[in-house]
This record gives C-alpha cells, sequence and structure tokens, in this order.
C-alpha cells in the first residue's frame, strides 16, 4: 500500500473528534438519556422541598440526621449550598451509578441489536477509535449527569434556603465563593468516582449484543457489589470495590483538606478503568460482528 494510500485510511485528529462528538450527540439526544437526567434533576428538588417541610420553627430539620440521609441535610436549612453536597451524596450510591450503567452498556450492545455497529466500523473508524469514542462519550455523559445534580441543587437551594459561608466539618467558616469553588471540586470528584462503573458497564456492553442484557448487568454487578459492600463479614474484599470510597468526597469539606480517601478512590477507578478497558479492548477488537 503506498504511502498516499496510507494516509487516505488514517483519520485526522478532526476526524476523530467529529466521531466523538457525534456519539456524545446521540447519546445525549436519545430520550432514555433525556429522561435520566430529568430523575436526576429531579432529586435535589424532592431533597430541598422536603427539607422545608420539615423544617421546624428553630431552623432546624425534623427528624435530626438519623435515619441513615446524608450527613450534610441537617446544614441545609442554614447554608442553601448545602444542597448540592447532601444531593450528591443522596445520588452517588445508586441514581448516578444506575444512570452511567444504562448508558455505559448500551454503548456497543445497542448498536450490535439495532443493526448499525457495522456501519460504524466502515474504515476509517475502526473498532480502537469506535471503542475510545464510546468510552469517551460514556465519561462525557458522567460528568454531564454528575452537573445537573449539583446545579439543580444549586438553584433549588438559592431559591429555598438563605446563602452565606460555609462552615466546613471541622468547625471553621470558609466564604462563599471558596465553598462554591469546593462544589465544583466536589462535583469533578464524584463525577470521577463513576469512571469506573462505566467501564466495567462498557465491558458487559461488548459481551452480548442485546442493549437491555447489557444495561440490566450492569445494574445488577452495582446492587450486587453494594449488597456485598454492606456485609461486615466480608471486609476483607470490600477496598477493591469501586464504590467502597465514593463519599469520600466529603473531605473536601475539612479544614486542612484530607487527600488519604480521595486518592484511594482515584487510584481504585484507575485500576478499573485500566483493567476493564483493556478487557473491552480485547473482546471488542476479536468479536464476530454479525449484524
Amino acid at each position: 500500500m503506498s504511502r498516499a494510500e496510507t494516509a487516505e485510511l488514517t483519520p485526522s485528529p478532526w476526524w476523530i473528534l467529529s466521531l466523538f462528538r457525534s456519539e456524545l450527540t446521540t447519546t445525549l439526544r436519545r430520550w432514555r438519556t433525556l429522561a435520566l437526567l430529568g430523575v436526576l434533576a429531579a432529586v435535589p428538588v424532592l431533597i430541598g422541598i422536603a427539607v422545608k417541610i420539615e423544617t421546624s420553627d428553630d431552623g432546624s430539620v425534623g427528624g435530626g440526621g438519623g435515619g441513615g440521609g446524608p450527613a450534610f441535610l441537617t446544614q441545609v436549612t442554614n447554608n442553601g449550598l448545602f444542597l448540592v453536597f447532601a444531593a450528591l451524596a443522596a445520588t452517588l450510591p445508586v441514581f448516578l451509578p444506575m444512570a452511567v450503567g444504562v448508558v455505559a452498556g448500551d454503548a456497543i450492545a445497542g448498536e450490535a441489536n439495532g443493526g448499525t455497529l457495522r456501519y460504524l466500523l466502515v474504515a476509517p473508524a475502526g473498532r480502537t477509535r469506535l471503542l475510545l469514542a464510546k468510552y469517551a462519550s460514556t465519561l462525557a455523559f458522567c460528568l454531564v449527569a454528575t452537573l445537573v445534580v449539583a446545579l439543580s441543587a444549586l438553584l433549588v437551594g438559592a431559591l429555598l434556603f438563605p446563602l452565606g459561608e460555609v462552615t466546613t466539618i471541622s468547625g471553621t467558616r470558609i466564604s462563599f465563593g471558596e465553598g462554591l469553588l469546593r462544589a465544583v471540586l466536589i462535583a469533578l470528584l464524584v463525577a470521577a468516582s463513576l469512571t469506573g462503573i462505566a467501564a466495567l458497564g462498557l465491558f458487559l456492553s461488548t459481551l452480548t449484543n442485546s442493549g437491555i442484557a447489557a444495561m440490566a448487568a450492569t445494574v445488577g454487578l452495582l446492587i450486587t457489589v453494594q449488597i456485598l459492600g454492606a456485609i461486615p463479614q466480608l471486609h476483607g474484599i470490600q477496598p477493591y470495590l469501586f464504590p467502597t470510597h465514593w463519599l469520600s468526597f466529603a473531605d473536601i469539606l475539612r479544614e486542612p483538606l484530607y487527600w488519604t480517601d480521595i486518592t484511594k478512590n482515584l487510584e481504585l477507578q484507575v485500576l478499573y478503568v485500566a483493567v476493564f478497558g483493556a478487557a473491552s479492548w480485547a473482546r471488542f477488537t476479536t468479536k464476530d460482528i454479525t449484524v
């Protein structure tokens, strides 16, 4: 093959960026995706209204901080910014990873089931580039979904509760501006915490031609791992489960910041991305595409 022919088959960086943009646009335009984002946006609204209704005359939240609710919930009435932290803490264990699991599980299997996967693999796309574009669009959805929760919570918190200086977990006070910056950092950490389940879902998506099966398997595995993490007798394996350090983002509200558990969380997500990303590539590049 001549150099000119090779150049024709090698996609330019702009073409690869266009492939990612196309995948992301397709993902965000699906009614299922919009419904998931709508549900995520509604969670902070429900939390904010519930706290507002249950607020007693002295400004405290009825029922205190019991019942296993987010620790930030008792601070919401004093500062609406805490609704961002409470909403992220409430959605991270279940709602956010389920939404990501649905999108990741449908990434490859959904195309195969719809009969469009073979057309996407026409040169110069290639399997590796297509897989990377699918995963990149899933990661973008992780960020979008997290920001939807955070922005919805910030808006509701500003409408229903006062805003002002933030009291950290350590008892010190920081300005509202610094608290807002920490909220942005927390949102980024929450999005990063979802990269492991995204890689796992993508791998499961390469194992089947049924999008529903891949989505169900991803969500089912998420629920199973959550159950395993709640059994004290299984403490030996719990440090290696991807949700173990998800709520470590609360350490951003300490003074000074405490990075140990946050670092462990990020390292664990990188491990899952590396392992299941490699497994996805090995499976997808050798998969027999028949539909």
